[in-house]
């Protein structure tokens, strides 16, 4: 009896069932996703490639072009081409000729007949001035404003003085030789800007002590420096911002000078009078200077 009851006992046991916690499910994911991450940042970081931004600066460097050979050209062109005498033949072909030095054949063949052999006046080169050089927007190119004054005589009591604008085309090859390969044509002369610059006027900084002393520095230095050696200089200007000029003025007076008060420096706008010993003639010199003060007053530029 006892062995039976212990047989049922056990037959009656139920079956002990293992469970997951679903937490620990979102755990595990949540390391595998982090172990992921991890390998992944490993392998970007031996596998990047190594990229850096360079700021890359163009410097374009101005190249100034010597247009010497091109101005004389010009100058000794119009010398012969605005230069004739009246009812002669011979002066006539001269020039002609002369002028084939300097244009083109269609050029020089358009020209030869400008001026008629029994042409009434003579005319004479007083002066020539090239005004601008500019490189034309065809390569090797320049085109070229130059003036001419010229005394036309017509008999020889009747003589004038007259100046023209004019401009040509020059070409200059590779080895620097050139020919005008546009016939002087009429412009415009060149007139005065309407620009005025702002005048510099007293900013009432200073007191009258302060501008008695610059006054009589000024004063002082300008009456000196026409005849100043470089040392004497070195007592009244630093770095040799004025030059040693040498010459026989004798200082008359400043005119309108203007103090401006910047920082421990005080800026000058003044004019100089000066009489010019060889001419008898007074001279009005300009100066913007900036001063500075440690045991007496200097001009610093």
């Amino acid at each position: 009896m006892i062995f039976k009851k212990k047989e049922k006992q056990k037959e009656n046991k139920k079956p002990k069932v293992s469970s997951i916690n679903p937490r620990k499910k979102l755990v595990l994911t949540l390391w595998v996703f982090l172990g992921l991450s991890f390998s992944f940042a490993i392998y970007k970081h031996f596998t990047a490639i190594d990229t850096h931004t360079v700021e890359e600066r163009i410097y374009v460097e101005e190249q100034l072009i010597d247009t010497n050979s091109v101005e004389n050209f010009v100058r000794n062109f119009a010398q012969v081409y605005y230069t004739w005498e009246a009812d002669n033949e011979e002066s006539l072909e001269e020039r002609n000729s002369q002028l084939e030095n300097y244009l083109t054949e269609d050029l020089h063949s358009l020209n030869s007949v400008m001026i008629p052999n029994d042409v009434p006046t003579s005319s004479s080169v007083q002066n020539v001035q090239i005004w601008s050089v500019t490189e034309s927007e065809e390569d090797n190119q320049y085109n070229v404003i130059y003036s001419v004054s010229q005394r036309i005589t017509e008999e020889e009591e009747d003589e004038q003085v007259i100046e023209s604008f004019y401009e040509v085309t020059v070409y200059e090859d590779e080895e620097k030789n050139v020919v005008i390969i546009r016939n002087p044509t009429l412009t415009t002369s060149p007139t005065k800007s309407a620009y005025q610059p702002a005048p510099l006027e007293n900013d009432n900084s200073l007191d009258s002590e302060t501008r008695e002393e610059i006054d009589e520095f000024l004063s002082t230095f300008f009456s000196l420096y026409p005849t100043a050696s470089e040392r004497e200089l070195s007592y009244y200007v630093e770095d040799d911002v004025l030059p040693v000029i040498n010459q026989e003025y004798v200082f008359s007076e400043l005119i309108n000078p203007v103090y401006i008060q910047e920082g421990e420096y005080v800026r000058v706008s003044v004019y100089v009078r000066y009489q010019d010993e060889r001419t008898q003639a007074d001279q009005l010199s300009q100066y913007e200077l900036l001063l500075c003060q440690s045991d007496t007053w200097k001009i610093k530029e």
